[in-house]
């Protein structure tokens, strides 16, 4: 799989704070991700659950230079970790955001549609430097472990589509598969040249036993 390819999740937001900027401005908080919580399906044709493990996105906010956007249009940038007008922190909860921002007028009107409950979902776009596939309770689950943060975004409609997260889904998981499956070949065929050796070694046994009765 093209480990390059980014990927996007939304969540919707159950707790969303706005309040006043010491210049002025307004200051949003809220979460791009809850860790260990299961997502709702996704894939359509390549259903699979996901979920975010803590300490997923340590590496990145400590190296990356991310972006907060609006839709993750990079036309409409609400701010920016570099320069210190987006805070990014692992907590108990998930992936934190504190965003200051912009006094412009689009960001000022965005700001009350957010009021307005008509903005509900956060997204994070990501690409994959770690996960882990299993089977739990007869389902395909994707963990991950360790990703490259790119935005996290305020979204009018969830940031990914079904079969966007069924391509990269079959992806990882195929790969996923692929060594599954060399592994299980390999142990066969361990398991195959033992039980040839132990058919030999008995068979020397009887021819030992044989000759002595003789």
């Amino acid at each position: 799989m093209d480990k390059n390819k980014i990927e996007k999740r939304s969540l919707p937001i159950k707790e969303f704070r706005i309040s006043d900027a010491d210049n002025g401005g307004v200051v949003l908080e809220g979460h791009a991700a809850v860790f260990d919580l299961w997502s709702e399906t996704l894939g359509g044709s390549f259903p699979f659950k996901e979920k975010v493990r803590r300490g997923a996105f340590i590496e990145s906010i400590k190296t990356d230079d991310i972006r907060a956007l609006l839709n993750h249009d990079a036309n409409y940038v609400l701010g920016r970790n570099s320069s210190g007008t987006l805070a990014l922190t692992e907590d108990d909860t998930g992936l934190s955001v504190v965003i200051n921002m912009p006094q412009t007028q689009w960001a000022k009107d965005l700001t009350v549609s957010v009021k307005r409950g008509d903005i509900t979902q956060m997204s994070f776009g990501f690409t994959v430097i770690q996960d882990e596939w299993h089977e739990e309770n007869g389902s395909d689950v994707r963990e991950l472990i360790r990703v490259r943060l790119y935005d996290v975004s305020l979204v009018t409609f969830p940031a990914y589509t079904q079969t966007d997260a069924a391509i990269r889904g079959m992806e990882s998981f195929y790969e996923y598969r692929s060594i599954i499956e060399q592994r299980d070949k390999i142990e066969k065929e361990q398991a195959e040249t033992q039980r040839r050796k132990q058919a030999e070694t008995h068979k020397m046994e009887l021819l030992k036993t044989k000759f002595k009765n003789i």
